[in-house]
């Protein structure tokens, strides 16, 4: 089996959805803990585990710049306004 490149790898991570990219990191992490990866591919494992890390990431804050509170404006009529805070 071929081995990937960086590139390769974020831009499989890419195309994840966020409940895949967990499970995957899920799975890598309890497969090392377990001492079931040697060495050499501990390391491709550890690279790809980043690359899963940063898309979670990105998909949790696309997802809390997304999410608005429910408010009242001054007629008593709801509303939303955008989450206060990062704006990353």
């Amino acid at each position: 089996m071929a081995k990937k490149t960086n590139k390769t790898a974020q831009t499989d991570a890419e195309a994840l959805t966020f409940e895949q990219a967990l499970d995957e990191l899920q799975t890598i992490v309890g497969a090392m803990e377990e001492g079931e990866v040697p060495l050499g591919e501990s390391v491709a494992q550890y690279e790809r585990g980043v690359s899963l890390i940063r898309r979670c990431r990105k998909l949790l804050g696309e997802a809390e710049k997304r999410v608005e509170l429910l408010s009242e404006d001054d007629a008593g009529q709801p509303g939303t306004e955008p989450i206060e805070g990062d704006e990353a």
